[in-house]
């Protein structure tokens, strides 16, 4: 084979991928263990009510402020403070603003992990459905970040919402973003999958009755809502699924929350995604785009791919 023969995407594929394996290694080799995130009980768990207390020894102060703000806040609290939060940031915008939008797994994003070549807005909520956060989007209607990253729906389905409501609802929010953010990069991410009878979850009963395929088969359909309302769709699922069809177990801390691996993992999609957004407009042609794999080695020594769809880009 002559390397000069090589299409250009195959190149710079190559290359994103021997970075993102090198970033990713290095991470989890340098990274401090976070311990073990809260779980609630979805099913018995009403809004008034207050989210358990936990400590973070291990993060560094910034991170640990930002739990300590949220960490006894009912969910009227957490609006309220994140509403607080978005005002201030509109006050003293920052040039790079990436905003993270969803339920605990996106709040428990830690801010150490988060990719550091912006600023973030962490508008995440425990317990939170595409409803409830489709009412709370104007909180930063006076921000005009670069990207916004979505990743809703898992508390729908457990509540037993259908995945046909899950998607009419997640079209609205989709519309709303699009409406208020007409120059952001939204980018709808894929409901993670659970780790079925393996989980120690709280709700572990919930998440039996709800297949891994059910949700597979949800966010099939998301990527088809995302490429008909021209946006980006980041499938996440091939990352973080094993040869089981479950949360691969060394990124989850009780089968269904990731652990700081999960984070890494998670970050290292971000923070890739973001590189090829910014190369592909200008060095790859628009038909490649569409349609990148990306592999990286996991804990175990296998590879997994990260499907990067960018169907009909902005």
């Amino acid at each position: 084979m002559r390397w000069k023969s090589l299409p250009q995407w195959f190149a710079v594929s190559l290359l994103l991928n021997g970075l993102l394996g090198v970033w990713v290694w290095l991470k989890i080799r340098t990274a401090e263990p976070l311990p073990v995130l809260p779980s609630l009980n979805w099913a018995e768990w009403q809004p008034h009510q207050s989210l358990p207390r936990w400590s973070a020894p291990s993060l560094s102060s910034q991170t640990q402020a930002t739990f300590g703000r949220r960490q006894s806040l009912n969910y009227e609290g957490w609006v309220a403070l994140l509403s607080q939060e978005a005002a201030a940031m509109a006050a003293s915008p920052p040039e790079q603003l990436s905003v993270l939008v969803g339920d605990s797994i996106s709040l428990w994003f830690p801010v150490d992990l988060l990719p550091p070549d912006q600023v973030w807005l962490n508008q995440g909520i425990s317990g939170e459905t595409t409803q409830g956060l489709l009412r709370r989007i104007d909180a930063f209607d006076r921000l005009n970040p670069n990207s916004i990253f979505v990743m809703i729906g898992i508390n729908d389905l457990l509540r037993g919402t259908s995945s046909d409501a899950v998607l009419q609802e997640q079209k609205k929010l989709i519309k709303a973003l699009k409406k208020h953010h007409p120059h952001s990069l939204i980018v709808l991410q894929s409901i993670l999958p659970h780790s079925a009878e393996n989980a120690t979850w709280e709700g572990r009963d919930r998440l039996l009755k709800l297949p891994n395929q059910s949700i597979a088969e949800l966010n099939q359909d998301l990527e088809i809502l995302a490429h008909d309302q021209n946006i980006y769709y980041l499938d996440l699922w091939p990352l973080f699924i094993d040869s089981d069809y479950k949360l691969r177990a060394h990124l989850t801390t009780d089968g269904l929350h990731l652990n700081e691996k999960g984070y890494l993992v998670w970050s290292a999609a971000l923070q890739l995604f973001s590189e090829w957004k910014l190369l592909s407009p200008s060095n790859i042609s628009p038909d490649i785009a569409r349609d990148v794999r990306l592999r990286f080695p996991l804990e175990n020594g296998s590879g997994s791919q990260a499907w990067f769809r960018l169907d009909d880009t902005p």
